[in-house]
């Protein structure tokens, strides 16, 4: 079975098996990420047994050589492209064998031995050489062909193969589990490398998705850790298979002994996974953490590895139904591990107080991972194609009182099609203003302005002519989109007439009368691939202008982009659940920070039904609104939840889940009567036009009736001293939501940043120990 090839031919084995060495080698640094792993291992040993039989086979069906075989005429032959596969299969193998264990050989070796241990491998490796050739001598002498030779090999690679396997179970336990992820759900991590950060005591606490979380966390983590797991959840029948593959500890939290158990395992240096949760959630988001993860990072004083997992919450193996999250077999799953950090705790507190600390502290830590994770730094117009994608392009996403409805295909579509129009009308990055009520053609116009790059003004149309005159010049706006029958039925045609003499009016009816059938459709043809369409702006350029009078009168322009928005957003799912399940009520018009970031921008890139009501001074219509539609967010200040407990029934408000308020302080009476009269517990925000606006928020976690509730992720602050004021003092803020700066009429359309990133709120605050804020 002698090929009989020339010079050439060699050099052709030569080059393959070079290059798949190489090959291998460079895979085998991919699929270790770089870290000490044996995980490809039992895999490149299979491989190089499988390659090497096969080259048995492949050589019996080599002709007997008749003269030397040029490279053209191998290369002809039908047999020659399996030899030359399986050469080069052997080679990748090879590499992807040798270059784990040598690297793992030289990072397990005492540093004080490690250049004996190199040298005594090198001696090894050549030994084995030398036997191996003396044995190819003998197996030669009694009358063995180089076929026959190469199924000798063969067949002692699959018996090493098999030797591998056994010696390495849990790697190729992991390493089967990490291909299969990675096939089906295209496995996206980032961050492993903080694992090795931690040192030896390290808890790795991990947000839960799915029945998928603890294979996806066992296929990633090099050492084999221990797994703590709730009593309850260690006695389903579908978790004891995954509990005979690893080490498990069943905790019960009314039971310390298991916690000191864990406590001292994690001092020995084993690391420690566990779900603070204790249960997959139920709302997709994150759920009540408990204090005993935290405790144990404590006693043990060991470093926290925040992890958290995204898009396994989509699969049928999640506890969300198909009404809230859009189901898929195979989404793409994203792993991020955060830098290892040890819980900042007071050393006075002691016992109940301490652990108390320690569980909200340990809350934060993971919330702050999630707003990391879903704070996606593109613009609002890709946010909303991604939402699109992500909850089902058919989800109706926006309602109003004229029965107009949109969803996320036809918004998108619609808002492909006006933006051309207005396109013509303005010129790139011009800032154009927008005056119109609460409505689907708001969001209409406002996406459509975003798709092409046009930064929209929105016009504060209650303000007067003159405060609207001198926030157009500040932001040298010339151009201002509104609609003639909201002009008509909000009686401003005089506010209209004194901004002519400054400003052009485009009217939305005129623009619809130059859409035409053909134009509807090209727009429904570019919605059906929305990823291909070009962006027109990046995160950090502007994406909307406020207008705000302050403390200084003069209406300012303040200019968030759209990183500030999406951060936003991201801040405040990070604290509370929402999903297609739900349906915001919004009042709050969109000239305003939070009717706009939470009453549209919120809902629009989380799936959430948003219904656009024009005015909020409907005090007997909008609970019957309320109660037709069936809402369950509402987004409001005290005085319209005033009016509306005046007016409304005492069922209207049956299916609220959450009721918000913010820009002015929630009196006690007004929490009374809508928590006897509708069973409804009002949470009270904080925030300003300059932070996109929301700062700090109540929810149901944490809640503190006479404060604006703790501060959002990623939300740094300090207290400045105030003469006078012993407790608290002047808040300033700094965080990815602080907008770019302000636009003044004393430099109009000249951006006039903040000097140092720190925002000045003007307001003073006290801060308490659990971090709950209360405005002075």
């Amino acid at each position: 079975a002698l090929i009989g090839g020339d010079e050439h031919v060699v050099t052709l084995f030569l080059t393959l098996f070079s290059i798949g060495i190489g090959v291998g080698s460079v895979m085998a640094a991919r699929i270790t990420r770089n870290r000490i792993s044996t995980v490809p291992v039992p895999f490149a040993a299979i491989g190089m047994a499988i390659f090497t039989v096969d080259l048995f086979f492949a050589a019996r069906a080599v002709p007997p050589a008749d003269g030397l075989m040029t490279l053209s005429a191998f290369v002809s032959e039908p047999f020659a492209w399996r030899i030359m596969i399986d050469l080069a299969g052997i080679a990748f193998s090879g590499g992807l064998f040798v270059v784990p264990l040598f690297a793992a050989v030289q990072s397990w070796a005492p540093v004080e031995l490690r250049s004996r241990v190199i040298a005594a491998v090198n001696i090894v490796n050549s030994g084995f050489m030398v036997a191996s050739s003396l044995l190819t001598l003998v197996l030669q002498s009694i009358g063995l062909d180089v076929a026959q030779i190469f199924l000798v090999i063969g067949i002692a690679n699959v018996l090493a193969a098999i030797h591998v396997v056994r010696l390495l179970p849990d790697d190729l336990l992991r390493g089967t589990a990490r291909f299969l992820f990675g096939l089906f759900y295209r496995l996206e991590v980032t961050g492993i490398e903080n694992l090795d950060k931690a040192g030896e005591r390290r808890v790795v606490v991990v947000n839960h998705m799915s029945l998928l979380d603890a294979p996806i966390m066992l296929s990633l983590l090099q050492d084999k850790p221990l797994f703590a797991i709730y009593t309850g959840m260690a006695k389903r029948w579908w978790v004891k298979p995954f509990l005979t593959l690893v080490e498990a500890l069943p905790v019960d939290p009314g039971h310390p002994m298991a916690v000191k158990a864990l406590v001292a395992r994690v001092k020995e240096g084993k690391p420690l996974v566990i779900f603070p949760e204790g249960r997959i959630t139920v709302t997709g988001a994150l759920m009540k953490v408990y204090d005993g993860p935290a405790m144990i990072a404590d006693r043990a004083d060991a470093m926290i590895v925040p992890v958290r997992i995204e898009g396994a919450e989509q699969t049928p193996f999640s506890r969300l139904t198909p009404a809230q999250i859009r189901r898929r077999w195979f989404p793409k799953i994203r792993i991020t591990f955060m830098e290892p950090q040890k819980l900042d705790l007071p050393e006075r507190l002691r016992g109940r107080e301490r652990r108390l600390a320690a569980g909200n502290a340990l809350y934060d830590v993971m919330a702050e991972l999630a707003a990391r994770v879903l704070f996606d730094r593109t613009t609002l117009f890709e946010g909303l194609v991604a939402a699109g994608r992500k909850h089902g392009m058919g989800t109706i996403i926006a309602e109003d009182p004229l029965e107009n409805r949109l969803s996320y295909r036809k918004l998108i579509a619609g808002a492909l099609v006006l933006g051309d129009r207005l396109a013509r009308h303005t010129r790139e990055r011009e800032n154009v203003g927008l005056m119109l009520p609460n409505a689907v053609a708001a969001i209409a116009a406002f996406m459509a302005l975003q798709v092409k790059g046009r930064v929209p003004a929105m016009i504060n149309f209650t303000s007067g002519s003159a405060n609207i005159i001198a926030g157009c010049r500040g932001s040298e706006i010339g151009l201002i989109v509104s609609s003639r029958r909201f002009i008509e039925q909000a009686r401003l045609e005089n506010v209209v007439k004194e901004l002519e003499g400054q400003v052009r009016f485009l009217w939305l009816e005129d623009v619809r009368e130059t859409i035409g059938f053909s134009d509807r459709m090209r727009g429904l043809l570019q919605a059906l691939r929305p990823a291909s369409i070009p962006s027109a702006a990046k995160a950090d350029d502007p994406a909307v202008i406020l207008f705000t009078s302050g403390s200084e009168g003069t209406p300012k322009g303040v200019v968030l982009s759209h990183g500030n928005l999406l951060a936003n957003c991201a801040q405040v799912t990070s604290r509370l659940d929402v999903n297609r399940q739900d349906k915001l009520f919004n009042i709050l018009p969109v000239f305003h920070s939070f009717g706009l970031l939470g009453g549209m921008l919120m809902p629009l890139m989380n799936g959430v039904c948003v219904y656009m009501y024009p005015s909020p001074l409907h005090y007997r219509i909008v609970p019957e609104a309320v109660y037709a539609t069936n809402s369950t967010i509402i987004f409001a200040t005290d005085t319209f939840l005033t009016g509306y407990a005046r007016k409304a029934h005492p069922y209207d408000f049956r299916s609220l889940r959450y009721v918000f308020a913010g820009a002015e302080a929630v009196r006690d009476e007004t929490r009374r009567i809508w928590s006897e009269k509708f069973g409804q517990r009002i949470l009270e925000g904080y925030g300003l036009t300059e932070t996109s606006p929301a700062l700090c928020i109540n929810t149901p976690m944490h809640n503190r009736n006479g404060s604006v509730g703790r501060f959002l992720p990623l939300i740094d602050h300090r207290l400045e001293p105030v003469p006078g004021i012993d407790d608290g003092g002047r808040l300033f803020v700094h965080g990815p939501n602080v907008m770019l700066g302000y636009l003044k009429d004393d430099r109009p359309g000249v951006l006039q940043p903040l000097e140092d990133g720190w925002f000045d709120t003007g307001d003073i605050v006290s801060i308490d120990d659990e971090g709950f804020v209360r405005i002075r």
